[in-house]
């Protein structure tokens, strides 16, 4: 099939053994690529109940059918396997060039497992593929291995590695690429590293195949005439920075640890905003060929790094109730070397932060670093030793759920995860759907997922449906599935989520239709992602994982927040949007479980046995 290349790389780490396979064309048909592929394949692949940082655990990194063509916002990839920090389905997506260069070099994903003997990267050239020895690289941040890897392989080899995080096995590590760019959620750097996997390394020049190429580009000159509005405009001056400033101003940031009033507990929030950003920005750059280039360079001092994003700027910043934009780069950037998920970092020390505020630590549990709420210097200082596991640091490595264990006292009323993942930096009393997300998505605590939020005061162009109120808790079961829905896709044909945003949605089923040969309808999109939810579900449930049961702190639903042009006490009704998604999704109520018609409407007959 056309935009495939066809070809799965296997690879068992313990055995060093290394196996080309050709996956059956209806699960490309039926579920894409990205997590899509990756979920269906590890669910039959790998039995239920393995140690996640065991040597049954596969890690899988895949492409989708976009990626690496001329389509536009089209380079994410995904990196997936069960999660150590939730024990929930895991995966972790992240943009640049890695995702078209490992199409590139002749396949559409990587399934890995095992344990190898000693430190190990894997390099991919051209359909060809060997295990080489990581030793000389173990204990080196990101960037010199990336520097090293590229010296030892080719020079514009693209690189997914972990630093010493990672190695050490934290349980909010993650993976960098080249440029620092992060697949960050989930924990899987720590999988890498109990895998003795340094880097997955890939080059080659092989084209991708396209059914319909000229149609490609056809389409992409017809979708690059409409990246002219406001939101793809501010994306390609300002990045993701670009919102921080309202998020802050108008509650959708969190503050102070999840307890923080907006406009009242953090002034300043222009010091972190778009603006103050891009006064320090050196260098633009971007995904390959995306026309926007949202990425950049910043300088501080003598370090040159990669510009933040949102999330980080909310973690570090309102979050720690940190104004210093400095500090906030100085510890994204020891994130990016030694490979930390900034958003669980950020979070970490906010808890931190609220245990010193109370009383529950102090500077002896510490070693006498004094952790006030908005001290640039604690949170780089804290940032370097969650890293390396020193000290106190090695007490918060594993994320707050485990920190609040470890030190007690009651500390566990104000460490804010979903089944030990700490959510992204999107509040739900502002945007109520992202509590249904953040609950009942495969992995917990996630923005990215889709859902309700995505058309709470706004509908981007195509979706037929008028912008739904916020507060209004019933009503939106269905919608929530239909956003979801789109997103999975997007997300599992490697498209950029602000794809969704900055063009019509057409330009999905188009450029899939051009790419692949196929003739799916947008109803054909919902239908595959629907799918794609039913099948990270399962993986779930037959880990006996019932997100139905998952506990969504009192923070993220109960408190101040914007309505309209003021300010008002919200209680998210998380009970009625949940019911009526499960509703819509055929869910049972109380276990979770799909109906048996509704995974044989879906093609998914085989899971039925599995826990029905």
């Amino acid at each position: 099939m056309p935009g495939y290349l066809g070809k799965l790389l296997k690879v068992n780490l313990s055995t060093a053994q290394i196996e080309a396979v050709e996956p059956d064309v209806s699960l490309y048909e039926q579920f894409l690529g990205g997590y899509g592929l990756g979920a269906r394949l590890l669910y039959d692949v790998q039995r239920a109940g393995v140690e996640p940082l065991g040597p049954e655990n596969h890690l899988m990194f895949a492409s989708g059918p976009l990626v690496g063509t001329p389509a536009l916002m089209a380079a994410r990839y995904t990196i997936m396997g069960k999660s150590p920090l939730t024990e929930t389905w895991g995966d972790a997506n992240s943009g640049g060039t890695f995702g078209p260069m490992l199409k590139f070099a002749g396949y559409d994903a990587i399934l890995l497992e095992g344990i190898a003997e000693h430190p190990v990267y894997l390099w991919v050239h051209n359909s060809r593929a060997e295990l080489r020895d990581a030793r000389a690289l173990w204990g080196q941040n990101t960037r010199h291995t990336i520097g090293m890897l590229r010296h030892d392989t080719h020079p514009e080899a693209e690189v997914a590695c972990i630093g010493p995080a990672g190695e050490n096995m934290s349980l909010i590590s993650c993976i960098i690429g080249t440029g620092g760019r992060a697949a960050g959620r989930s924990g899987l750097g720590a999988v890498m590293g109990s895998k003795h996997l340094k880097a997955v390394v890939v080059h080659g020049d092989q084209p991708v195949p396209l059914a319909v190429p000229q149609r490609v580009w056809q389409l992409r000159q017809k979708y690059l005439e409409q990246l002219s509005g406001p939101f793809a405009e501010n994306l390609r001056e300002f990045g993701t920075c670009a919102i921080t400033e309202e998020a802050i101003q108008y509650g959708s940031a969190p503050i102070k640890n999840w307890k923080g009033i907006p406009g009242v507990d953090f002034p300043g929030a222009e010091k972190l905003g778009g603006e103050a950003v891009i006064r320090l920005e050196v260098e633009k750059n971007g995904c390959y060929g995306c026309p926007i280039q949202c990425g950049g360079y910043v300088q501080v001092g003598e370090t040159k790094t990669r510009k933040p994003e949102h999330e980080t700027l909310s973690a570090f910043g309102p979050l720690c109730a940190n104004t210093d934009l400095e500090a906030i780069i100085r510890a994204n950037e020891l994130c990016d070397l030694y490979g930390l998920d900034t958003i669980s970092t950020g979070s970490t020390i906010a808890f931190a932060m609220e245990c010193y505020e109370k009383g529950v630590i102090d500077a002896a549990d510490t070693e006498g670093l004094e952790l006030g709420w908005g001290d640039p210097e604690a949170i780089v200082t804290l940032t370097k030793r969650i890293a390396l596991r020193q000290g106190f640091g090695a007490l918060l490595a594993d994320g707050v759920k485990r920190a609040a264990k470890r030190i007690g006292k009651g500390s566990e009323d104000f460490a804010i995860h979903i089944r030990g993942q700490e959510p992204a930096m999107h509040d739900p009393k502002f945007s109520p759907g992202y509590a249904t997300s953040y609950k009942m998505d495969a992995t917990p605590g996630r923005h990215t997922q889709g859902g309700a939020a995505n058309v709470e005061g706004y509908v981007p162009e195509g979706i037929s449906l008028a912008p739904i109120p916020k507060h209004e808790y019933s009503g939106k079961g269905l919608i929530h599935k239909q956003m979801s829905s789109l997103v999975h896709v997007v997300n599992a044909a490697g498209f950029c989520l602000f794809g969704t945003v900055c063009i019509h949605v057409q330009a999905i089923p188009e450029f899939l239709n051009a790419v692949m040969g196929t003739e799916y309808s947008l109803n054909d999109i919902y239908l595959i992602g629907e799918r794609i939810a039913n099948i990270r579900h399962a993986f779930n449930l037959r880990e006996g994982v019932n997100s139905v049961h998952f506990k969504i702190p009192k923070r993220l639903l109960q408190g101040t927040s914007r309505q309209g042009t003021g300010w008002s006490q919200v209680n998210v009704d998380l009970d009625v949007q949940v019911e009526e998604y499960l509703r819509a999704m055929d869910w049972d109520s109380h276990t979770g479980k799909p109906s048996q018609r509704k995974l044989e409407e879906l093609g998914l007959e085989d899971v039925v046995h599995d826990f029905l």
